[in-house]
């Protein structure tokens, strides 16, 4: 596994007018560098964060069967616009994967949305509840306990993360890291170095020019 990869931070599909403004998304080139590196054509792939469509879009232009869950109704409906397999793009709650009825899944890739240590609300609701740093790394560890009982032996689990960085850093990335090692075996950290422009909070945001794709691994 190459630890460290260099790639442009562009977008290939344009959005909406009503969502340039929360574009979040990673580009379509580290999906393709990881669905080229773990699956075949004909997997089954899942984003568990599905925000707008990435990860589900890149599947089906590589001849991939795509899954996503997305709890924001305008996302979601987003997506279903965009994609082929309109039934497999799910209106829910990661936490609630295991009632969805999804199939055996071969790979699986997501960003969760960040949260800063000292935030207040609860991003895994779309913000609309209060929360805090540590029951939210909880409740991903509880989505990925999930993740695991559909992901097929030996079948990879990628996530994007990022440490944060304000007037304290937090180590967002670590954390994920840490709490989702107790779920999947850690392979280890993919280091992105993100060309393109910086706007004062670097190439990639948060304060940085780079961000991590943690690997995991669902041993038997």
């Amino acid at each position: 596994m190459r630890t460290f990869i260099v790639l442009k931070r562009i977008q290939k599909r344009l959005l909406p007018p009503e969502f340039q403004s929360q574009d979040n998304r990673y580009p379509e080139a580290l999906v393709e560098y990881f669905l080229g590196k773990y699956t075949e054509p004909g997997d089954t792939v899942l984003d568990v964060f599905a925000g707008l469509g990435t990860t589900m879009l890149v599947a089906e232009d590589m001849g991939r069967v795509p899954y996503g869950i997305e709890l924001d109704g305008s996302r979601f409906g987003f997506i279903k616009s965009e994609v082929q397999h309109k039934s497999n793009v799910i209106l829910g709650d990661a936490l609630r994967l295991d009632s969805y009825g999804l199939p055996r899944i071969d790979f699986v890739m997501t960003s969760p949305p960040y949260m800063n240590r000292d935030d207040g609300m609860n991003p895994l609701t779309c913000s609309r509840t209060d929360g805090d740093y540590a029951s939210y790394l909880r409740d991903l560890g509880r989505v990925c306990t999930k993740v695991r009982k559909i992901l097929k032996p030996h079948g990879r689990l990628v996530i994007e993360a990022s440490n944060l960085k304000r007037a304290e850093v937090t180590p967002f990335a670590w954390d994920v890291a840490r709490e989702i090692s107790r779920v999947f075996y850690f392979e280890g950290e993919v280091v992105v170095g993100w060309e393109g422009q910086d706007d004062g909070c670097g190439t990639y945001g948060y304060g940085y020019d780079h961000s991590y794709c943690l690997v995991f691994r669902n041993l038997p």
